[in-house]
C-alpha cells in the first residue's frame, strides 16, 4: 500500500485507503471490515513516518 500512496500521492481518507486496498486485492467481508483495515493501515504508515496527520481532530493523511 506504501508504494500507491507514494504513487498517488494527495491526501488520504478511510474511503480512498479501502480502494486502494481493493486494487491491491483485499476483499473484505463487510464495508465495515473494509473500513477498519483501511484505518490499521493508515496509522501503522503514519506510526513509519511516511503519511502524517496535519489535523488531529480529522482521520486525513497527507505524505510526509
Amino acid at each position: 500500500m506504501n508504494g500507491r500512496i507514494q504513487a498517488l500521492a494527495g491526501t488520504w481518507d478511510t474511503e480512498r485507503a479501502v480502494l486502494a486496498l481493493r486494487v491491491a486485492g483485499y476483499e473484505p467481508t463487510s464495508g465495515e471490515a473494509a473500513a477498519k483495515e483501511a484505518r490499521r493501515v493508515l496509522r501503522e504508515l503514519a506510526d513509519e513516518g511516511l503519511i502524517v496527520r496535519p489535523d488531529p481532530g480529522q482521520a486525513v493523511y497527507r505524505l510526509a
